[in-house]
């Protein structure tokens, strides 16, 4: 009998911790990509009574119980305001480190923002590990992982025009002697921008001449306004004939009043990435269809956004959208086999799995989606459910030690009498 006090004793101990892990629970129903923890209970070893081997087996009561995180995909909420906000579809965390400890850590939370020096993260000051674009834009995702910087109010420096090309047609029924101009506008080094006319005029059927002139008030020299010149033969088909017609045509880049880099090499493709010509001689009025350059004027930093699949996009002031970097996922084999240390965080621990780091969308990892927060899985019916359950197991051991605690009065007061 007295074993009943020490095993009503455990129930009582083991529903005090379950309903503190119910708690926990509901305290975190709204914290960004928390995940519930679910209660593993398992009995004590029992005791054989009586002459044959377990004939009866009383138990010692109930073990500390176990919490295990549940894992399960909570809902996604986009967040127009958010700009920098991501949550996960599917498997993996992502990649965190503290400041002050430099420990890796992993967490579903996706609130990102960024410090005064451009670095991306978390919420609660842990740095977002990922890949920062070079000098050069690229971004090499086979590379360690390390805090993603990110530009912060910052222009983005011109860039000086290199390549160019117009598509155009060029009237077949025009009369030698007809003219027809087309404007590109190009960049120099300062992000100054100028209007490059090409002329062309008609000497004979299928045979165009053309020139390409800068204004003359924008050169230093303006004896330089004209940077090339040249034929243009068509084929009967009014294709170009490249036999006959030179691409591409490179020109040297005059010295401009501004103080901007000279003596560059501007090329001008004739020809498309499949090596047909972009300019055609049909029976249409001679008309311009588009043109294109490499080349931009600085502009200003307007926002920087997380988009699907984990890229940081920077979008400027001229419409530019450039990719600064990119988030990194990490997959666990075993994340139950993770310890929550706070602030939506989780590190390894001796049973866990070596994590994979990649891209989201591969190696089994799941999809980042931008302006998104996934929100806790907590089930608050669930969780009452369980509260209910572990109150009334608490209020029967209770019982139970109430009970036990009359028969052993009463077994001292027959001793006492």
């Amino acid at each position: 009998m007295f074993t009943s006090f020490s095993t009503a004793l455990s129930a009582l101990n083991a529903t005090s911790t379950a309903i503190d892990v119910v708690g926990n629970n509901l305290a975190n129903m709204n914290s960004t990509g928390f995940k519930a923890s679910d209660m593993s209970f398992s009995d004590l070893v029992t005791q054989s009574l009586g002459a044959g081997l377990g004939s009866t087996q009383v138990g010692f009561g109930t073990a500390t119980p176990l919490t295990v995180t549940d894992f399960s995909q909570g809902a996604i909420q986009t967040t127009p305001d958010g700009l920098l906000n991501g949550a996960i579809s599917g498997e993996g965390f992502f990649v965190v480190q503290d400041p002050t400890t430099s420990n890796t850590e992993y967490t579903r939370a996706g609130d990102f923002q960024t410090d005064a020096s451009g670095q991306l993260m978390t919420a609660n000051g842990d740095y977002v590990q990922g890949w920062t674009a070079d000098g050069t834009g690229s971004i090499d995702t086979n590379a360690p992982v390390s805090n993603i910087v990110v530009p912060v109010g910052a222009l983005q420096a011109p860039v000086a025009t290199t390549k160019l090309s117009a598509s155009l047609n060029l009237d077949s029924a025009a009369a030698a002697g007809t003219n027809f101009s087309d404007t590109v506008t190009i960049y120099d080094s300062l992000g100054t921008s100028h209007q490059l006319t090409f002329n062309f005029t008609e000497q004979s059927p299928g045979n165009w001449s053309y020139t390409a002139t800068l204004p003359a008030g924008d050169l230093v020299d303006p004896t330089t306004a004209q940077v090339a010149s040249g034929n243009l033969v068509f084929t009967t088909s009014g294709t170009l004939d490249f036999t006959q017609t030179t691409t591409p045509v490179q020109f040297t880049v005059p010295a401009f009043t501004d103080g901007a880099t000279s003596g560059g090499t501007i090329t001008w493709n004739l020809a498309d990435a499949n090596g047909n010509g972009t300019i055609t001689q049909y029976d249409q009025p001679s008309a311009s269809s588009s043109s294109s350059q490499d080349g931009q004027a600085a502009s200003q930093l307007v926002n920087v956004g997380l988009g699907n699949g984990g890229d940081i996009l920077a979008q400027y002031s001229d419409g530019q959208q450039v990719t600064v970097g990119q988030v990194a996922l990490a997959s666990i084999a075993n994340p139950d086999s993770l310890v929550a240390v706070g602030s939506n965080n989780y590190m390894l621990s001796e049973a866990s799995a070596a994590p994979n780091i990649g891209v989201s969308g591969t190696g089994g990892r799941g999809t980042i989606q931008g302006a998104s927060l996934e929100a806790s899985n907590v089930d608050i019916a669930t969780e009452f459910t369980n509260l209910i359950v572990y109150q009334r197991g608490y209020e029967a051991n209770g019982k139970v030690v109430s009970t036990a605690d009359t028969l052993s009065q009463d077994t001292i007061n027959l001793i006492q009498g």
